[in-house]
């Protein structure tokens, strides 16, 4: 039997800067259905510091939070009570926290004042939020080319390096999806649209379109049979599967949820990427890259 890799390749639709940047016959087709509402960002970034200890830090933007947003700091390899347990949930504009958590003094310098916003809760320009561990700049976002302060600050001490591992964002609104992610510390931004349709001019039945760049990448007719999938495409050289699975959005008026993850493997081999232990891998390996949309449709 062949390897179910090999199947996937087989069968998998690349997308590359060439393929986004030219012509398509699977043109990007507009929807009169307004783009769903992002409510919740929440990224995990994974420090290495100079000490080899690895940290990860879970940093969350919530619309109820207003201009603030919750850090929480756990231990390398992660999990979800570690994060809960050494959260902190910061709500002012502008300020300094210091707290201690896994064995580490963290520091985490914040100014939102000025920030700017797009579609959702995470600022985009004009802010920045920096996080010390143990005296050493363990993550840096934003922008701080007019924070003398913090330039000064930041002069001289050890810059510990850090990725972007997960990404998560919750939506709610009609069932078209859009964001943007990269993935691949060296890749380029990519525009990504989800649209998930029951009722539309000439559509006898729901249907499944994903777009990246305006090119169509992942199209899934007759969605009520096909509710759970995955389908592997390229992107930037790399071999990134999506899963879906919209049960409960079609057939639970109660909750309506659908989820959809891209993400990004190491290699190809047959161990599926949803599982679970593929966080805990060796410390050695690179950790791959997730997207999660969590969607909720409101109630017609």
């Amino acid at each position: 039997m062949r390897n179910i890799a090999t199947c996937y390749s087989e069968h998998a639709i690349k997308v590359s800067d060439s393929y986004c940047s030219g012509p398509s016959n699977q043109a990007y087709s507009s929807s009169k259905l307004i783009p769903s509402i992002q409510n919740a960002v929440t990224c995990i970034y994974k420090v290495k510091l100079s000490t080899l200890k690895q940290v990860m830090i879970k940093l969350t933007w919530c619309n109820l939070l207003g201009q603030g947003f919750s850090i929480g700091i756990s231990d390398y390899p992660f999990c979800t009570s570690k994060f809960s347990k050494n959260s902190r949930l910061l709500r002012k504009v502008k300020g300094l926290k210091t707290f201690e958590s896994c064995d580490s003094r963290i520091e985490v310098f914040w100014d939102l004042s000025c920030a700017r916003y797009d579609i959702g809760p995470e600022p985009v320009n004009g802010f920045y939020v920096m996080i010390l561990i143990n005296s050493e700049l363990g993550l840096l976002l934003g922008d701080i080319e007019e924070e003398l302060e913090v330039k000064k600050r930041i002069a001289d001490i050890h810059v510990a390096g850090f990725s972007l591992i997960s990404r998560s964002e919750h939506f709610s609104g009609n069932a078209v999806y859009s964001t943007k992610a990269k993935f691949c510390d060296t890749g380029t931004i990519h525009e990504i649209l989800i649209k998930c349709l029951e009722k539309e001019k000439g559509l006898k039945n729901p249907e499944l379109s994903v777009y990246i760049d305006k090119k169509n990448v992942i199209q899934v007719k007759r969605l009520q049979w096909n509710f759970r999938g995955n389908q592997t495409i390229f992107i930037d050289g790399l071999v990134v599967d999506m899963m879906w699975d919209v049960h409960d959005w079609l057939f639970n008026s109660s909750s309506g949820y659908a989820v959809f993850m891209l993400r990004t493997r190491n290699e190809l081999d047959n161990r599926l990427w949803l599982e679970d232990k593929i966080l805990e891998k060796k410390e050695e390996e690179k950790v791959a890259f997730s997207l999660l949309i969590c969607a909720c449709k409101n109630p017609d």
